[in-house]
């Protein structure tokens, strides 16, 4: 067998995963992120694990390449003491109760679609009418994959491939709302 073989077979995966996507989703979401931007919301990014990793390059991105309000709450402190004080299966509810606004938009991120913190922050984001953008892999029945306005679902059970596709799609809507604006600047 060709040592290769491993690394071709994974990347052959990635892609088509990354590829599988209907673009107009992507569209959908920069649009909506473009549109909270516009009426001065922000947009709340929650993930867990290698999610939270994925939330965090995003926040970075979304605000100093695009220029749009966006926060987290991985900071270790913060998640121990609301872990610590509400549980951890309602941290991330009991966030958005302090910190969303009308206005706001949630990007909630669980690649299995079934982490009850993750979950517990779409019925918040539900109850306040906040406009919700979901990300999730696994099972196709989810119940993360039902709860948004806009739902993203990679076909894997995987968590790095759920994960790298997470990553690749959000961070392509990021430069492609960098391109609008640089369009924009050009004319």
């Amino acid at each position: 067998m060709k040592k290769t073989k491993f690394f071709e077979n994974y990347f052959e995966i990635l892609s088509n995963s990354i590829s599988s996507i209907n673009y107009e989703l992507l569209i959908e979401v920069a649009e909506r992120i473009q549109s909270v931007n516009l009426k001065k919301g922000k947009i709340i990014l929650i993930g867990n694990g290698g999610s939270a990793a994925i939330v965090s390059h995003l926040t970075i991105d979304l605000t100093k390449a695009a220029n749009i309000r966006s926060i987290n709450f991985n900071e270790g402190s913060f998640l121990t003491c609301f872990s610590n004080d509400y549980g951890y299966e309602f941290w991330a509810e009991k966030a958005l109760e302090f910190f969303a606004d009308k206005d706001d938009l949630v990007v909630l991120i669980s690649s299995s679609g079934q982490s009850k913190n993750i979950i517990n922050a779409a019925l918040k984001a539900k109850e306040m009418s906040l406009g919700i953008i979901t990300l999730s892999g696994f099972s196709k029945d989810n119940p993360l994959r039902s709860m948004g306005d806009i739902n993203l679902w990679v076909d894997s059970k995987h968590y790095n491939t759920v994960e790298n596709v997470h990553q690749a799609w959000l961070l392509s809507v990021v430069d492609y709302i960098v391109s609008i604006k640089l369009k924009k600047e050009e004319i």
